[in-house]
This record gives C-alpha cells, structure tokens and sequence, in this order.
C-alpha cells in the first residue's frame, strides 16, 4: 500500500487511479508506466477489474501470562547443621510447587528461633554465638521450611600447635600485608612509600608502586594502607592510605598496568584528604567490607599536650573515627544513603564509628561480618572493640575516647551510657601498643578457627580471644611470638594468617 500511494499526489487520487485499471479505461487517466507498476503490485479479478488487496485484519492481543504456581514447599540446606561457638556456615534454600518442580526468583526472608545462639543474614549465613540449638527458618510467600543448628562449645585451643614460617626479609618498616581477592601474590606496604610484591615465597625487587617522593615518614607518618577492591581482577583499580608532605591524610586510588605486577604512578585519583594536627595517631587502615564499601581507619590527631582536644567525640570532623564511603563511580566518592549520621546537623556524614584513639588496624570477621577494631591507648589500656554484625557492624558506635579508655572514666563520674565498651583490655603492665589482627578463617590450622588473633607492638606477644561477645580469657601463642616488634598482621586471598615486623620480616602462620 505504501508503495502504490508513492505514486499519487494526493491520496484522495486513489479511487480514480482504481478505476483506470478496468480493461477499457481510458488511458490518459494513468501513464503506461505507472500502469505497468501498479499491475505488479495490485492483485487482478476475474472479471478483469482491479483493486488492492484486503489489509490484513488486525492482529489478536496476546493472550495474558499464566499466574506464577504458588510456592508449596521450602527445603533449607547446609553442609554441616553442627557449628562451634564462632563459626559460621552458608544456608541454602530451595522453594518448589505442588507438583515438586523447583521455582526460581521468590523472595525469601530468614530468620532463627534462637538469635542469642545463631544468627542468620539476609543472604542466608549462618553464625553460631553460643552453645545450644536454633532452628534456621526461611519463608516464601507464607510458606516455611527449617533446618535445626547445633552449637557446640569450642575448648580454649592449645598454644604451640601452629608455627612461623619466614617468606621473606630485607623489607623496610613494613607495616601491612594483604592480597587481592582470589589472588596468590602478597602485596606488602612499607613505611616510606613503597608496595612490594611476594610471589612463590619470592620479594621482588621492583616495587609494585613506589610513592616515595610524595609521603611523609616522620613519627606515625608514612605509607599506612593498602586495599583492592572485590573488582580488582577486571577493574585493575587499588587504593592507599598515606601521609603527605604537609603531613594530612590522603587516600586515593591508582591503577594498574598492563603489567600486572607495576602499577601506574600517574594515575593517582585523589579520595578524600584531611588535615592531621600533628604526626601521631593517624589511624592508616583501610579495606572493603562484606558490603563493598571502603572503610577508613583516622586516629584522633594527637597533640603535643597529649590530648585529643574533643576529637574523637565531635562529629562534625573525620578524626578519631572509622569512616565508610561508596567509590565504585571511579570518581569522587559518595556517602552511603544509610550510614548513620547523613541529614544529621553538623555532623561528617562519612563517619560509620566514632570515639577512637588511634585505630591500629582494624578488620572483618569472614564468617560472620563482624567488625574488630584495635585501638592504641594512651597512659595504661589497650583495648579491642567489636561491632557484631547483628547490631550494624559498628554503624553509629561511640566506643568512648576521650570520655574512656578501656573500661575506665578519664574523667571522675562520667557518663557511659551510649558507649561501645571494650571487648578486650589490657593494662601496660604487660604491653604498651597495641596491633590488631583477624579473626582466623583459614583452612589450614584447624584448631585457630574462629579466634580473634592480635599483638603488642612492644614485647611481641600473640593472644587470641573466642570471636563473638564471649571472648572467654586470652589465649597466648609463644610459638607465634616473632622476638621482635610487631608492626601489623594480614591475610592472603585464602585467609591465612600473616605477621609483619619492624625489623623487615613476613612470617606465615603454619601448622608445626
């Protein structure tokens, strides 16, 4: 039809067109050569008169989907339903119709009998708090299913049964270790600015990215921090913490080349920066949680009277906190819409706790995500704080520097309440800084799960706690002492477990 109405001028033209086609027409009505086209296209009748063809009738709506079957049946499954106080499993589910065919895409919503004994995520992890029994239940759409867990008390596990392997020495101060997700190689962060890589148990001697001419090293100062992202592989994207020249903080993120073990110098993307009050207490971690976002680790500054001058209480700075931002844009970074101080007055809306000295190394439990913080005391406590998972990860925790430190009031008579009180305290009697570590999550030593590993800077000792709120008294581990100062501990992609000293050594965590 398109192409005969081509033809006319007019599409009022058409019916004296039709009419020319007749045998006998006259032929002044259409041009031979038009008449020659529109036979082609036209369809003729017997009685020799022309006419087009009948459009097509109008195509039919398309029938209505079938309602979704109803969910009948939930099935809940894991592959062990018997835990130890601090482990952790993965539950599963299976919904299914009347007639027994598996159903894809339903919304399931957990839950567990017991929370005070195992608790369950949105995504179905399943981590086990205290002896006894709960039953995991998972509903779709009124429909539940339940699997009972069974927790088990866990003996206070004997020191000496693991070891210390040395991988690798000749470092400079180095202060971190820590791996990319699913990769091999240990990525270790020296004070004065370089990344040096350990492959095969091998340091390299180019470093990974040198940033030397650009960090300040005085005091606390220097290269802190090192994180990648769950992207990594694909995206080629890391992200430091250092000190600058004019001592600040600064955080940015580079890349890397196609070289995979060098990374690009000039590619520095700046964060978020800060201004330090002075070179002390300058936090240095950073890493990305069970949620995919980066948290900071910023101490409160110091300064030479010793004092925080109310930092680590005030929101409406970034100092004495743990901060979480979003920086998957590959830009600037954004605020999470639920991290706890956004739309509040006056408030840094980046900061996810607060209340901090100086948190010397912070990290998530694996298998519950469970947040530990370290944090350097000043004149007699070392403490360890934890943020179950439970009750936000930390989210808007005030863990009570410069109000606290440890257990005690700096102050006669002050107010505790609305504080995060320590996990774990000790007195300088018996250390006097404090290095935090892991929960071990590893599958090599057996006999460390689900314990809460960390040091003293100055004598050297490794303790353990039982992760979560009952961490029992601390176990010591002679064999892991390395006999010098303990600058940092890490993990690789497995969760193996990693120790850093100043005199320039990497030590592995194996079995004897």
């Amino acid at each position: 039809m398109m192409l005969l109405r081509s033809f006319l001028p007019y599409p009022h033209r058409q019916s004296r067109f039709r009419s020319s086609l007749s045998w006998g027409a006259s032929s002044r009505l259409v041009r031979p050569g038009v008449l020659f086209t529109c036979l082609v296209l036209l369809s003729c009748s017997d009685e020799g008169g022309g006419d087009l063809q009948a459009p097509d009738p109008p195509a039919q709506p398309p029938a209505p989907p079938a309602a979704p079957a109803p969910v009948a049946e939930v099935v809940v499954q894991a592959p062990t339903t018997s835990l130890a106080v601090g482990q952790s499993v993965q539950v599963t589910v299976t919904t299914r119709d009347s007639a027994g065919t598996e159903l894809q895409g339903r919304t399931i919503t957990w839950a567990s009998t017991d929370p005070a004994v195992a608790t369950v995520s949105e995504s179905g992890l399943v981590a086990a708090l205290a002896e006894g029994r709960a039953e995991i239940v998972a509903t779709a759409e009124g429909v539940s299913g339940r699997l009972a867990i069974d927790v088990a008390a866990i003996q206070p596990p004997s020191a000496g049964v693991p070891s210390l392997r040395e991988i690798a020495t000749g470092l400079s101060f180095p202060l971190y270790v820590t791996a990319p997700p699913g990769d091999d190689r240990l990525f270790v962060v020296e004070k004065g600015g370089a990344i040096r890589i350990v492959a095969g148990g091998v340091l390299r001697d180019q470093p990974f990215l040198d940033l030397s001419g650009r960090v300040s090293t005085g005091a606390e100062q220097g290269l802190l921090g090192l994180a990648f992202p769950p992207d990594y592989a694909s995206s080629g994207r890391f992200f430091v913490h250092y000190t600058d020249p004019a001592g600040d903080t600064r955080v940015s993120g580079f890349s890397v080349t196609a070289d995979r073990d060098r990374a690009d110098p000039s590619s520095e993307t700046l964060v978020l920066t800060t201004n330090q009050p002075g070179p002390s207490h300058n936090g240095g971690q950073i890493l990305f949680g069970p949620d995919g976002y980066l948290y900071i680790g910023l101490g409160d500054g110091g300064s030479h009277d010793g004092g925080d001058r109310g930092r680590g209480q005030s929101l409406a700075d970034l100092l004495g906190s743990v901060l979480r931002i979003d920086v998957s844009s590959g830009s600037a970074y954004a605020v999470p819409p639920d991290n706890p101080f956004v739309g509040v007055d006056g408030a840094r809306p980046e900061i996810w706790s607060y209340g901090l000295r100086n948190p010397w190394r912070f990290s998530f439990d694996r298998g519950t995500g469970d947040l530990y913080i370290a944090d350097v005391g000043e004149s007699r406590w070392e403490e360890v704080n934890r943020g179950a998972a439970t009750d936000g990860a930390g989210r808007g925790a005030n863990y009570g520097w410069s109000r606290m430190e440890g257990d005690d009031c700096l102050d006669e008579g002050c107010d505790r309440s609305g504080l995060t009180l320590p996990l774990v305290t000790y007195d300088h009697d018996t250390g006097c800084s404090i290095t935090g570590g892991y929960v071990y999550r590893g599958a090599a030593i057996p006999s460390m799960q689900g314990q809460y590993f960390y040091g003293d800077f100055c004598q050297g000792w490794v303790r353990s706690v039982q992760a979560g709120d009952q961490p029992g008294e601390p176990v010591e581990w002679p064999a892991l002492a390395p006999g010098e100062n303990i600058t940092s501990f890490g993990e690789d992609a497995s969760g193996e477990l990693y120790i850093v000293t100043l005199g320039g050594r990497l030590l592995k965590v194996v079995p004897q």
